[in-house]
């Protein structure tokens, strides 16, 4: 316990609060931004198990912001969940630290969320929030959402059957384009983690029993212009909430479109359902297309059209650079992969 010794003098926490966490099993979905931070925090704390699921590559473009990768890792393109996990365990040998490369969906989701005792959004994109509020709902796992870009950030911790859930809070999606994104408008490094940590310290609470010390409310911050509100969420829990009203899980059961944007990219994901792809046949069927590379982790092909770049993972997601066009990308998919 000499690891942990100036938290267990903490009087809210102790060696019983301490104990606790060594047996907590917690889903971190995204390891970017927010992740990176949530993840070294929590793994520092010494948290007993601690399972990443993340899509996506590391590039040199992240290290602004994503605390736990370093220009080795982008320059492998190892994938986030990996570069983490190496430098986590190295962090604290103890934690069993869980990685896996995948996009989250309906298909997989449930799955990932089973047993855990927390779940914490790390994510890039409003329609894998709501996806992790149906599952934490259906599931009845507590869950705490953030998010950051720019110079603002929220966060939100919520219990369900006892708090406002997400769609309580905000019952209806914003539409592709309406929101700012890292993309359109950037986002401040220390803003990021600042609300990680903020995710973290909320996380130590739950997992160590201190429910009374949660705030039901909104945090919410903008770090340029010094404005800091909370915003009471005791009276916004919904008798007729699709997800913890009427337990109609929407997100979870949805069939939507597999072609995703990303953020910070010039890029489109396209998610073959939930096939897999057998990454050594369809390295014979694109040798001749251009430029192959080949790691544990995916096949890259560059295609002869010097824009055009393919990454493709073994769970069946390919990311196609120098495309923004949704039907453009299915298009190319469909001409080099197949339907």
């Amino acid at each position: 316990m000499s690891r942990y010794h100036r938290q267990i003098l903490l009087p809210q926490i102790g060696e019983a609060g301490e104990s606790k966490l060594s047996t907590s099993r917690v889903l971190l979905v995204g390891c970017g931004a927010l992740g990176t931070v949530v993840a070294d925090q929590l793994v520092r704390a010494g948290v007993g198990y601690l399972r990443i699921v993340d899509r996506d590559l590391v590039e040199l473009s992240n290290l602004q912001r994503q605390v736990l990768f370093d220009e080795s890792d982008a320059n492998e393109n190892l994938p986030k969940a990996v570069a983490a996990a190496q430098r986590l365990r190295a962090i604290n040998s103890t934690v069993k630290v869980d990685a896996i490369v995948a996009d989250v969906h309906p298909s997989n989701v449930e799955e990932f969320a089973i047993g855990m005792n927390l779940i914490l959004d790390g994510t890039d994109n409003v329609a894998t929030r709501y996806l992790i509020n149906d599952v934490a709902v259906k599931q009845r796992v507590n869950w705490i959402y953030g998010a950051a870009v720019s110079t603002e950030g929220r966060m939100i911790t919520i219990r369900p059957g006892i708090t406002a859930c997400l769609r309580c809070v905000f019952p209806v999606a914003p539409l592709p384009g309406e929101l700012p994104t890292c993309d359109t408008v950037g986002v401040l490094g220390p803003l990021a983690t600042l609300i990680g940590a903020m995710q973290s310290v909320a996380a130590i609470k739950l997992l160590i029993g201190d429910v009374e010390a949660i705030a039901n409310e909104m945090l919410a911050i903008d770090v340029w212009t010094n404005r800091v509100q909370t915003i009471s969420l005791l009276n916004a829990k919904r008798a007729d909430c699709p997800a913890c009203g009427l337990k109609r899980f929407d997100y979870l059961d949805s069939k939507s479109d597999t072609t995703t944007s990303l953020c910070g990219r010039d890029a489109m994901q396209i998610r073959a359902g939930s096939q897999t792809i057998n990454l050594d046949k369809l390295q014979n069927k694109l040798a001749a297309l251009g430029e192959l590379t080949r790691t544990p982790y995916f096949l890259r092909v560059r295609l002869n059209d010097p824009d055009i770049e393919l990454t493709i993972f073994p769970d069946g997601r390919t990311i196609i650079r120098g495309v923004t066009d949704p039907g453009r990308a299915k298009s190319i998919y469909s001409r080099f992969i197949g339907d």
